[in-house]
């Protein structure tokens, strides 16, 4: 029987990929048999992920690139720089990402558009220059991360900039999909809950707002290490050849209730 999710072969690129989950991505990733290109701002970080994870997999190709994604020049060096070194990119995984905590009457116009450009440009202008490769080649995964905060609100801590942004990035990955489904191009999101990162360290994982998430979470408590990872290979994969557009919220259960 084949085995749908073997991605030997395959060549993916990761934004966001210096720490936190963009790290277990890359692992998961190269474990499935996928050469992966990393991208973050943090280049020293790339190199450290880059050497651990080539030392697990010593035959598969773990390349660190810096770049920035809001800045469209940064993306166009860095998709040259994948094309140069792997020839195809067949899977982008959107995971850069950062979070604010601060009421709305108190929110900085530059502290908003630092959180937009990163979480929702950023995917846009991967996304952009990424397309026209897989488009060529009549193939392609992209896989967006979303968060169950662009589909609800958090009443504990106010992340209004991050829930606009995760708002779009759902219905980005929607119209992204429906334009780009007859080339053979599949753009899906997954939408986590509470994973401790960097990113949620000192905002989403606070004594107040745990306390809340675990009393409301039907699961009663936060995702665990490698929780993301099925979702993830799902849509990278060849098991989710019929799927696009949508977004699977991996929360504990959180969104049904």
């Amino acid at each position: 029987m084949t085995n749908l999710f073997d991605l030997t072969g395959k060549k993916a690129v990761i934004a966001g990929a210096s720490s936190g989950i963009g790290v277990q991505f890359t692992e998961m990733l190269a474990g499935q048999g996928a050469d992966v290109a990393i991208l973050a701002r943090r280049y020293d970080k790339l190199v450290a992920v880059a050497e651990e994870i080539g030392a697990k997999y010593p035959e598969r190709r773990i390349i660190p690139i810096q770049c920035d994604v809001r800045q469209e020049d940064e993306i166009i060096e860095a998709v040259r720089k994948v094309m140069e070194a792997f020839g195809q990119i067949d899977i982008l995984l959107n995971n850069a990402g950062v979070v604010d905590a601060v009421p709305i009457e108190a929110l900085e116009e530059e502290a908003w558009d630092r959180v937009l450009d990163t979480d929702l440009k950023g995917v846009f202008l991967m996304s952009k220059h990424v397309i026209r490769h897989m488009k060529e080649r009549k193939y392609g995964k992209i896989i967006n991360t979303a968060s169950m905060l662009g589909l609800t609100a958090s009443a504990s801590v106010p992340t209004h900039s991050y829930n606009a942004a995760k708002g779009g990035v759902i219905h980005l990955t929607r119209g992204v999909a429906a334009t780009y489904a007859k080339h053979g191009i599949t753009v899906n999101a997954i939408g986590p809950s509470l994973f401790r990162s960097e990113m949620t360290e000192n905002t989403l994982f606070t004594e107040q707002a745990l306390k809340m998430y675990n009393a409301v979470c039907p699961m009663g408590r936060p995702g665990n290490p490698g929780e993301l990872n099925g979702a993830v290979l799902y849509f990278a994969s060849d098991a989710s050849s019929y799927t696009t557009g949508q977004t699977l919220f991996v929360d504990g259960g959180w969104t049904i209730i």
